[in-house]
């Protein structure tokens, strides 16, 4: 395996690439030309992921879709760019919609929530909608995805009001976005470490707290045997279970900070 595939715990049908500060999904076994990209990674990150896409599913092999777990900067960061080589349609959730479309902005990162240099710098984060025009489309409300029939959504806001996550009940793989990340994505030393640790949603651009909560205890009680966040690593087994039933369990002691513009206490 590349030493770009980060998580040696990921089945061969499901693949983790880092592209900077978050991560990629690629759904589909090596070697077959039936797969799909989950999320698009940060500005500057085309390369990388065209180049995996090519190791993985020979070059030019584009992928069934794009799926969109949500629109933030650090997730649809070269989506542009990988449309004009892979003319495919792009998944999201009817939520997003409105900014992913240009008819809304994010609410502004909040760096009064503490927690690090990550949080700090947050104001220079863009929040800022895109504009995909009739290039994405709103995934069906009964939670299937039409290019993955194995897998199933979980509308999981809070993060923002679309956030989606994916899960497959056949072997518990879930891929969370950012409904909460194995890494404490406030902290830049974590980021740069990747110390694996189950944490809530990254505090700085996470407006809607009570939602985030519900969305870690809907998918804690799904018991997922391996989970694939928007940053961090790759994260299975004991430690995974323990830690994210104790996020749901405690979630506005351990996720929601002390103070902020989006809190509520």
């Amino acid at each position: 395996m590349s030493k770009d595939i980060l998580g040696q715990q990921t089945l061969r049908d499901v693949i983790c690439l880092q592209v900077l500060i978050a991560n990629v999904c690629f759904i589909g076994k090596p070697g077959l030309d039936n797969w799909v990209l989950v999320d698009a990674g940060v500005s500057g990150t085309f390369d990388r992921i065209v180049d995996a896409a090519s190791e993985y599913y020979g070059k030019g092999n584009a992928p069934k879709a794009i799926i969109l777990t949500h629109g933030h900067f650090d997730h649809v960061g070269v989506i542009d760019k990988l449309l004009e080589i892979w003319k495919v349609p792009v998944y999201a959730h009817k939520l997003e919609m409105p900014y992913l479309t240009g008819k809304k902005d994010y609410p502004p990162a909040d760096p009064t929530v503490g927690g690090g240099l990550m949080s700090l710098v947050s104001p220079l984060y863009p929040h800022k909608g895109i504009n995909l025009g009739d290039k994405v489309t709103a995934l069906p409300d009964d939670g299937s995805i039409p290019v993955l029939k194995d897998w199933r959504y979980i509308h999981t806001p809070g993060h923002t009001p679309g956030h989606i996550s994916l899960f497959r009940e056949s072997d518990g793989i879930l891929i969370a976005g950012d409904a909460f990340v194995t890494v404490n994505q406030e902290s830049a030393t974590a980021v740069l470490t990747q110390e694996k640790e189950v944490n809530g949603p990254p505090s700085y651009f996470t407006p809607d707290w009570e939602e985030a909560k519900k969305s870690v205890q809907k998918l804690a009680a799904l018991r997922p045997s391996l989970v694939i966040t928007g940053h961090g690593l790759p994260l299975s087994g004991s430690k995974l279970t323990i830690e994210l039933q104790r996020l749901a369990d405690d979630f506005d002691e351990l996720a929601v900070p002390d103070h902020g513009r989006y809190v509520k206490k």
